[in-house]
């Protein structure tokens, strides 16, 4: 799932009506109706359980499916069934689930199915699901699925590990189970309350073909193959991604009287009611990684839709309204809350700011009230941010908007005494402070040419402190890598929500997610518990109160510096 940022959109509500209007002419060779966008970084892997990075899902959204979508513009916010034919069939106890597939839903044509339609089925959900504990790819999805305790797959998971042989995907399980062709059953072994959510997030339980994964190895990852609205056509790393219309994509209308026995031809037939085709022929984008080029690349006219870059928001924005030439040019703004947090995190194993001292927290902290979110906020992102108090985004079940932490405030004369009172202090006489041990304090904090602003206000206020960073840049998709392997000391980064639940967001820093979404490598076992009577709850005013704990438990041990909530970009 994904909100809606502040973007800039060419004559959008003109091309849609057009869209709507030439429809009906398809047949007869209209020209493509191409929609041309950009994206600061390129797609990691078009693998589904290997990824699960903003850029490679919001492409993966559209060839592959899961379970259950959004009904994007309802609010609150509304699941529907996507591939399932409707809502889960849930136990009293939320510790079973029974999910009924459409009929008639097929995989785009590949060779790897011989020539003949390929209908998905309750199994591609079964192996899907079970690829992320295969050991051999790595999935960053597998902790947020192991918290759900799906009966047999830890197990599964350690035989494939401790053996040294593959996964034997062929087991089965008591968690999982295909009962017919078109009939999901999922049983775990604590409550889950929001396990359809996990169904409808993110990449990791989205539908694959295996024939596929055996035929492209370790390559399947740039040969997707789903049964979305759209298909890979060309992909250029690092300046170009192409998907074009896939033209057996079903309609929605669906027949809940279709005989779940009949063959798969009759059973689509029966099951589909005319056909409607995505409304784009096309989608194209380009990787365009700095400010510049693509703000200038959007008013050239090759792009029809872009985020908005924040050094132009004054040109583009000025006093909060769009800028006239652009409105003449057809242009419109779309300025839209998003559930994100932007963080730096701290490595907890890291010699420098990691461990669990008395002296390491007051470093973190310290370093925490040394910088300042509202300068951040207020010049480099234009006001087009909030502070962020915890981790938990606006727009989801947790988030308090009358909270106030210290996870905001900036408090140097602050930040100094507790450096002085842990020891770190300056014992050369250098102006720059050392450790309590004598050995240099240097922050190395990973980063890119595209963040140097940023860069320039940490180096600001970390020298007001006279504690020394140097910055280390690199590419975002080897940044991760070292980040998951625990090879980076702080790194600024965002997280988005995928689903209308604030909680997941307390996932970056539970202990068994260590590698995946915790890369602060945080693990405080007080911390874990609550996380799992969190995610084992239904929403209620209990578990409201137990997300605050652990807001809490945040703040004093501070793995995470929480910067903003944005609005836009």
């Amino acid at each position: 799932m994904s909100f809606l940022p502040l973007f800039l959109v060419r004559c959008l509500a003109g091309a849609w009506l057009g869209l709507l209007a030439g429809s009906a002419a398809l047949a007869e060779g209209p020209p493509a109706r191409v929609l041309r966008v950009a994206t600061s970084t390129d797609a990691v892997s078009l693998d589904p359980q290997r990824v699960s990075d903003l850029y490679s899902s919001e492409v993966l959204g559209h060839i592959t499916e899961t379970l259950y979508s959004y009904e994007y513009l309802a609010r609150p916010l509304q699941l529907k069934p996507q591939t399932a034919a409707a809502l889960p069939e849930v136990s009293d106890d939320f510790r079973q689930f029974t999910i009924r597939l459409k009929p008639g839903v097929f995989f785009t044509d590949n060779p790897a199915f011989g020539g003949k339609p390929r209908e998905l089925v309750a199994e591609d959900y079964v192996y899907a699901i079970k690829r992320n504990f295969d050991p051999s790819v790595k999935s960053p999805h597998r902790p947020a699925l192991t918290t759900l305790g799906i009966l047999g797959l830890a197990e599964l998971h350690r035989q494939a590990s401790e053996g040294g042989r593959p996964m034997d995907y062929d087991t089965p399980i008591a968690g999982l189970q295909a009962l017919d062709r078109h009939t999901l059953r999922i049983r775990v072994a604590r409550p889950s309350p929001r396990l359809v959510f996990t169904l409808a997030a993110g990449t990791g339980t989205a539908a694959v073909a295996r024939e596929v994964v055996q035929a492209h190895g370790d390559g399947v990852g740039e040969h997707p193959v789903g049964t979305g609205p759209f298909r890979l056509e060309q992909w250029v790393r690092g300046a170009r991604l192409v998907l074009v219309r896939n033209p057996g994509f079903r309609d929605e209308t669906y027949d809940e009287h279709a005989p779940a026995d009949a063959p798969a031809a009759q059973a689509s037939a029966t099951a589909l009611r005319g056909r409607k085709l995505p409304m784009l022929d096309r989608v194209e984008w380009s990787v365009i990684a700095e400010d510049q080029p693509l703000w200038l690349t959007f008013l050239r006219g090759d792009l029809d839709y872009a985020s908005l870059p924040y050094p132009f928001v004054p040109l583009a924005l000025p006093g909060g309204q769009l800028a006239p030439h652009l409105a003449q040019r057809g242009i419109q703004a779309r300025l839209t809350l998003r559930p994100d947090v932007v963080y730096t995190y701290f490595n907890m194993d890291d010699p420098v700011v990691g461990g669990y001292s008395p002296a390491q927290v007051a470093l973190r902290r310290a370093i925490s009230l040394g910088y300042d979110n509202h300068e951040e906020i207020r010049v480099l992102r234009r006001q087009l941010a909030a502070p962020a108090q915890s981790l938990v985004p606006p727009q989801t079940f947790g988030y308090d908007a009358a909270m106030k932490s210290a996870m905001s405030d900036h408090e140097p004369a602050r930040a100094r005494a507790l450096l002085d009172l842990y020891g770190f202090v300056d014992r050369d006489g250098d102006g720059w402070r050392e450790r309590p041990d004598g050995s240099p304090l240097l922050l190395r904090y990973a980063s890119s040419q595209t963040l140097r602003e940023f860069n320039e206000l940490w180096q600001r206020h970390m020298s007001r402190l006279g504690v020394r960073i140097t910055f280390e840049a690199g590419q975002w998709t080897e940044q991760q890598k070292a980040a998951r392997a625990g090879q980076l000391m702080m790194w600024f980064l965002s997280w988005n929500a995928d689903q209308p639940d604030g909680g997941q967001f307390l996932r970056l820093a539970y202990g068994p997610a260590k590698g995946a979404e915790n890369l602060s490598r945080f693990d405080l076992p007080v911390y874990n518990a609550l996380y799992e009577r969190i995610h084992a709850l239904p929403d209620g005013p209990e578990r409201l109160g137990l997300i605050h704990q652990a807001n809490r438990l945040l703040l004093a041990w501070q793995p995470i510096k929480a910067h903003a909530h944005r609005v836009g970009v």
